[in-house]
């Protein structure tokens, strides 16, 4: 049980400047409220719950003022602009994401050197010349407004469309004419986490009831519809198809098969498991017939050939299988292996031309290969070098299919692949202004605290000597099952060529080992992240790597989580920590937006045992005054409606208030007209790791 005790108590905040040559911050006053949660007994208090109201004045002043410091302590680093010309320079290239055909014609995003937005470009074949059929720049003049979902109809005449406004995950679905593009009136709001699911001439999607009487950025998420528009027709006609008033807090989110016969609904509480509903589409009479319950285990239905759906699941299958389900006869006993659980995890899984293309995952890397619909191995696919396969696509009954590969020196490329031939053709290759052969990736295994080996990439200039003076940038996850594969980012390059190595580590809570090196990352196991990352740290050290004060880390939203905490238990182990929209109130996280969906992987603070676990390493509640912390750096934007910036907000405000005169500056870079990443501008991205970089390179006496 819980009680709440508020008393205001007024400050004024005051405004301070600094000397970045003395690296002397002094920070503005924040106001305290007298606030007080009592948990099962125990009182914590919570003295800048008034920095959670995202529609306050004092709260953008706040902000204006937090922004101000930090501004100006970056801008007055003599390399910063350096920085951001090289970053440019390195970003001005044209990148492109594998093509996919939908309703008889080629689709692919293409960017072009420093343009914001990826633009949607159409081919009516593969030899024809591409058109502009989407230009998302050209939705806002400061490049914010960005395309985040695309669907065409099964007969090539209509393509719908969400955007997203700020960096908000709220997004409105359009729909524009093929083959010319024209824009129709049909606009949808308030979709949030949804699909667009064709049949005939209209689409299934999931949207909320408009907010009221709140917030839209902060308010939490309930009663999840989906719902069927028939283009052309007025949105208040739009027919209801699925709803569940007694779970409000469920999402739901829509799948047509290839061919319109069936719909699958797929029905989750959390960012873990799912249930998952079919219909006959073909049949007037037809009702939805659940085909499992509860949201233990995860299903993703590729298509269904014969009336047998293909379903990915890790259904009693840690590491996940592809079973076949006839819609005739659906209970578990008669659900048939194609591709039965092995030692490697079963990333994802694509039909084309009947045939499967099976996407494993091998101690942290792709393993791609080609199997027959009976299970049986037909061949590998060749990979270049140590990396990752995605967005593969193609069609059910076509033999060509695409997929992008990429690695931490291999930028992505596009490959054209015929599975009936077994045949792989270089579609497309970017061209950067960088000496990639200057650089190795190496595969590492450490020790973690209780004995678990932990795999961790380590990319770096090729004979680079380990004298514990290299500057070094460990990143990490952690979590909701999110495999970390070898990527590439852009971004990164600047860092590697300025002598820096960079180290990933696959920690527990991650899905690289399946369901179960997942789950021992998670609840009262979290701790177990926290311990992989550190050990991952003290690998370094102690290979001669780097030292702790060469040592910086970096993570976002559960990675923001992760890097929180482990400042919190080993300050002494890093020199520069960059916790980016970081889930920092782990007694509160739940009570914002879609924060509820995250307790499968943390547990709330509503339960006794939880909150215990919780409060051990909550970011925000283990800041301990008087403690040479690292040099921190948050990162977070005023429309990240995913994890609410007040996490960000209350954490730096306590940091600043419990350690005032800090040998190392804890600050705030609050990115305005921004969200949680996605859609991000390319020049905001550019400034952003513009700052980052300066804050580290000049924390560590790195010279450009």
């Amino acid at each position: 049980m819980k009680k709440i005790f508020i008393l205001m108590l007024l400050a004024t905040p005051i405004l301070i400047t600094m000397s970045c040559n003395t690296a002397k911050v002094k920070y503005p006053k924040t106001k305290q409220v007298d606030v007080v949660d009592e948990y099962f007994g125990v009182k914590v208090a919570d003295p800048y719950r008034w920095l959670e109201d995202d529609k306050a004045p004092e709260v953008a002043e706040w902000v204006k003022q937090q922004n101000e410091v930090t501004f100006n302590y970056l801008n007055a680093i003599p390399f910063r602009n350096k920085i951001k010309e090289r970053l440019t320079t390195i970003w001005n290239y044209t990148s492109m994401g594998a093509p996919f055909k939908a309703g008889g014609r080629y689709f692919f995003f293409k960017k072009e050197g420093l343009q914001n937005q990826s633009v949607l470009y159409m081919m009516e074949n593969l030899e024809a010349e591409p058109k502009v059929i989407l230009d998302p720049n050209t939705f806002s003049e400061d490049g914010t407004v960005s395309l985040s979902n695309v669907s065409v109809s099964r007969d090539g005449k209509y393509l719908a469309y969400s955007i997203n406004d700020g960096g908000s995950d709220w997004q409105k679905i359009k729909v524009i004419k093929l083959p010319g593009g024209e824009q129709l009136p049909d606009e949808i709001s308030w979709v949030k986490f949804s699909s667009i699911a064709w049949l005939n001439d209209g689409f299934f999607y999931s949207r909320y009831d408009e907010p009221k009487g709140g917030s839209e950025l902060s308010n939490i998420n309930q009663n999840h519809k989906v719902f069927y528009h028939k283009v052309g027709t007025p949105v208040e006609t739009d027919k209801l198809i699925f709803s569940n008033s007694q779970y409000p807090l469920r999402n739901y989110s829509a799948q047509t098969t290839d061919d319109e016969k069936y719909l699958i609904i797929y029905e989750s509480e959390s960012t873990y498991g799912n249930s998952i509903y079919v219909k006959n589409l073909k049949d007037p009479r037809a009702n939805f017939s659940k085909i499992t319950t509860g949201f233990e285990f995860e299903y993703s239905v590729l298509d269904h050939v014969d009336d047998n759906l293909i379903v990915l699941t890790n259904y009693k299958a840690p590491k996940y299988k592809l079973v076949k389900i006839n819609v005739n006869s659906m209970d578990i006993g008669n659900w048939r292996d194609i591709l039965p659980e092995r030692k490697d995890v079963l990333k994802e899984c694509a039909l084309i031309n009947k045939k499967i293309i099976a996407n494993y995952i091998v101690d942290a890397k792709s393993q791609a290969e080609v199997y027959n619909l009976d299970g049986s191995k037909i061949t590998d696919i060749e990979l270049p070098t140590l990396g990752t396969i995605s967005g593969i696509s193609g069609d059910i009954n076509d033999s060509i299919a695409f997929y992008s590969f990429s690695s931490f020196t291999v930028p992505p490329t596009v490959v054209k692949y015929n599975v009936n031939t077994n045949t792989s053709t270089q579609f497309f290759s970017p061209n950067i202004d960088f000496k990639f052969d200057d650089y190795e990736t190496k595969q590492v295994f450490y020790t973690s605290k209780d004995g678990t080996l932990v795999p961790m990439f380590i990319v770096h200039k090729k004979g680079i000597k380990l004298d514990g003076n290299n500057p070094t940038l460990l990143y990490g996850y952690g979590g909701f099952n999110v495999s970390l594969l070898p990527y590439f980012s852009t971004s990164r390059l600047f860092w590697l060529e300025q002598g820096g190595i960079f180290a990933m580590a696959n920690l527990r809570g991650g899905g690289e080992y399946g369901e179960n090196w997942y789950r021992a990352g998670t609840k009262l196991n979290k701790q177990n992240v926290f311990d992989d990352f550190i050990a991952a740290a003290e690998y370094l050290i102690k290979e001669k790597y780097t030292s702790p004060k060469k040592l910086a880390i970096q993570g976002g939203s559960n990675g923001g989580l992760l890097i929180g905490a482990v400042t919190n238990q080993r300050p002494d182990l890093f020199k520069v920590a960059i916790p980016q929209v970081g889930v920092m109130d782990m007694l509160r996280y739940h009570n914002f937006t879609i924060g509820w969906a995250w307790a499968n992987d943390y547990g709330t603070s509503n339960d006794s045992i939880q909150f215990l676990n919780l409060y051990s390493y909550s970011p925000l509640h283990n800041i301990k005054p008087k403690t040479n912390y690292p040099a921190i750096l948050v990162t977070t934007a005023d429309h990240d409606d995913r994890v609410v910036p007040a996490h960000s907000f209350k954490y730096i405000a306590t940091m600043q208030e419990k350690n005032p005169n800090p040998k190392n500056p804890a600050l705030i870079r609050i990115q305005t007209r921004a969200g949680h990443g996605a859609g991000m501008p390319t020049s905001m991205v550019i400034d952003e790791y513009a700052d980052i970089y300066a804050f580290i390179m000049y924390n560590m006496g790195m010279q450009y």
